[in-house]
């Protein structure tokens, strides 16, 4: 399920009130997103020019910067990042295509402690739109690998220190699969970059919205989707033997959209193949995005879960 994120040379980046081309922007080496990964990030699904879910998006990154301490660049409230992101978007001509928009505050330049910089240390603002591919695998479905949660207990932060991310996808790339989900106490909490959601029992499942996992903004939609279908959703972990026996799997996120899981650590899903319910959860949640990779509507699906599946 390699998800294609397409960075041109010579593109145009916003870095510190300024535009500049990408092969010209620079960042102090004593920035402290550099030395300690302090800093958050956002990434916002474009389609068309237009930002999906944009307020929700917003609302994460500012929450974010409050529970590090961290000032906010006046100039990353929604409104300004809006219009940040239009002239991103048109200069390198995304208006008309899929696209995402990444946006990066670290606590800034200042000498190296562990302990925040002085008061009225300028934060660090990166901005950049980017050609998006999304992956065929959202039909066809995805395999993964289980890998042991060795992160912090405040996954609830979209921070930019992702070692443990890193290590979990490497090991996944390694195994021949597109994601690993993590393991903490025997039960799944998320993906190194999405969010794992399963049927058992008829029930959509999915881990709490708690300081474990990051309240993915296409799990909230997705989950009000699955209501909105007839599904029941239960907001709990499913635990290692539960996924065994799950009648499907599938992952969330703004770049994987619904993508269904087909085997766990070389072992079958079900039947193996993308499950009714997941591609329902897709058609709806293209529809929502008004994406062109849309393709025509699972009507089966549909029709498997108003009969009861």
């Amino acid at each position: 399920m390699p998800v294609a994120l397409l960075y041109a040379t010579g593109m145009l980046v916003y870095v510190n009130g300024r535009y500049v081309d990408s092969t010209d922007a620079t960042i102090s080496v004593l920035d402290r997103g550099f030395m300690f990964g302090d800093g958050v990030y956002e990434v916002w699904r474009v389609v068309r020019g237009q930002l999906f879910e944009a307020a929700r998006h917003q609302a994460r990154l500012e929450r974010g910067l409050r529970e590090l301490r961290m000032a906010q660049p006046p100039e990353s409230s929604l409104d300004r990042l809006l219009a940040i992101a239009r002239r991103l978007l048109e200069a390198n001509g995304l208006l008309d295509r899929e696209a995402t928009l990444y946006v990066q505050v670290t606590r800034g330049a200042a000498a190296r402690t562990h302990f925040f910089p002085p008061a009225g240390t300028s934060p660090t603002l990166l901005v950049m739109a980017s050609a998006f591919a999304p992956s065929d695998a959202r039909f066809s479905g995805t395999t993964v690998i289980t890998q042991p949660d060795i992160r912090w207990l405040r996954c609830d932060i979209k921070t930019v220190q992702l070692l443990p991310n890193v290590l979990a996808r490497q090991a996944a790339t390694e195994a021949g699969a597109s994601e690993a989900i993590f393991v903490r106490d025997g039960t799944i909490t998320e993906g190194t970059h999405t969010t794992v959601c399963g049927i058992i029992d008829g029930v959509l499942r999915t881990h709490p919205a708690n300081h474990l996992v990051l309240p993915g903004v296409t799990r909230h939609v997705v989950l009000d989707l699955a209501r909105a279908l007839g599904v029941r959703v239960r907001e709990e972990a499913m635990t290692v033997e539960e996924v065994a026996r799950a009648e499907e799997l599938f992952l969330t996120g703004t770049t994987t959209d619904v993508t269904p899981i087909v085997a766990v650590d070389g072992r079958s899903v079900a039947e193996g193949v993308p499950g009714p319910i997941a591609r329902a959860l897709l058609d709806r949640l293209l529809e929502r995005l008004d994406a062109p990779s849309r393709r025509a509507g699972p009507a089966a699906a549909e029709n498997a879960i108003a009969a009861g599946r």
